[in-house]
């Protein structure tokens, strides 16, 4: 109890919240490397999972790579990648982009292949075209599961970003490694308290933008049926 009352106070230092060590600074550093490397992440594996899913073709071998790219340990991606690039945040973004891709892949496949067979039917039937019926009917019903797969990967990528401190990059894990190089072990437990409320944030903040782009039908049939059902009047 003495440990964490220690550490509450120590994030409520008023000297650990100035200066280019302090949490403001190294929790938009911890951000702006999380959203990068989400971003690219989903810019490169969200196209391929919805045009495989869409298609139906290559699946298998598309989520088997993207399992693959699982098991590869992001520490020996980020062990590669400074070799290759050196100090900066080039080889933190290459692995946490590395990580943020596989679930996004699967989840979009998985997502496009569920929609069901007769609602892409009926918009053949309606004469929707190709690109027409992806966007305008397939998508829309798929929303969930890909967001799905956005927020798993969004939650490893802020929880492992904190590797970045390890080749000298920002963010929250420089809390977490400097603490232990100093033996500051207060420091330890403020950093990692601070990225598991980082973690929170993006899951709530991304799960309320899940509820904006589901489609306002799709959210009445997911909800219970008592909230569903419409009184009626009797005479």
């Amino acid at each position: 109890m003495t440990f964490i009352l220690s550490s509450l106070q120590w994030l409520t230092d008023p000297a650990h919240w100035q200066g280019p060590d302090g949490i403001p600074i190294r929790l938009a550093q911890h951000v702006q490397l999380s959203a990068e490397s989400v971003a690219i992440g989903a810019l490169i594996a969200l196209p391929i999972g919805i045009g495989l899913g869409h298609f139906g073709r290559f699946g298998n071998l598309a989520i088997n790579i993207s399992n693959v790219g699982r098991a590869v340990p992001s520490f020996a991606i980020l062990v590669i990648a400074f070799q290759l690039f050196g100090l900066g945040d080039a080889p933190i973004i290459l692995a946490l982009t590395a990580l943020a891709i596989p679930p996004m892949v699967t989840n979009s496949y998985v997502a496009l292949r569920e929609v069901d067979a007769d609602m892409k039917e009926a918009a053949r039937g309606m004469g929707y075209r190709e690109l027409a019926q992806l966007f305008r009917v397939e998508l829309p019903l798929a929303v969930p599961l890909i967001m799905a797969g956005i927020r798993t990967s969004a939650v490893q990528v802020v929880a492992t970003a904190t590797l970045a401190a390890i080749v000298a990059g920002g963010g929250l894990g420089r809390y977490i490694i400097d603490g232990f190089a100093t033996q500051i072990y207060t420091e330890v437990f403020a950093g990692a308290l601070l990225v598991a409320l980082l973690a929170l944030t993006t899951e709530l903040v991304l799960s309320a933008l899940e509820r904006v782009l589901v489609p306002r039908g799709l959210r009445s049939l997911k909800a219970p049926a008592s909230r569903r059902a419409t009184p009626f009047k009797t005479a």
